[in-house]
């Protein structure tokens, strides 16, 4: 038996997109472990976290408004990443492919949330 948000593209991209920001938030300095490194955790969990939680609700408007949280959690370890960069924690390769992962999901995100207006 799986849940419905178990079977949803999006949610599963999500959480892959997750694992991946646990393991770049690992190799951030311990400097940033509450910082920099929480903040890529927490919003990289959110991302699918919301998507499952907005699949629950009956209303079109509520998981409208969930998915609305996943974007805006991809957008804020978008912004960690350039972060990371700028400290060079990140060299300009692996940067280039999280972000282009995360513009991908972005981009899948915003075309589901328009298949369920």
């Amino acid at each position: 038996m799986k849940f419905k948000f178990e079977k949803l593209n999006i949610w599963q991209k999500a959480m892959d997109f997750g694992e991946e920001m646990h393991s770049v938030a690992q190799s951030f300095p311990k400097s940033e472990i509450y910082n920099l490194s929480s903040q890529i955790l927490r919003a990289g969990d959110s991302i699918a976290l919301n998507i499952a939680e907005g699949s629950i609700f009956q209303s079109k408007k509520e998981f409208h408004k969930f998915l609305g949280y996943s974007i805006r959690s991809l957008a804020e370890v978008v912004t960690c990443l350039h972060k990371a960069k700028r400290r060079n924690y990140l060299n300009e390769e692996t940067f280039i492919k999280h972000e282009a992962e995360a513009f991908h999901l972005m981009n899948m995100m915003i075309a589901f949330k328009k298949t369920i207006d």
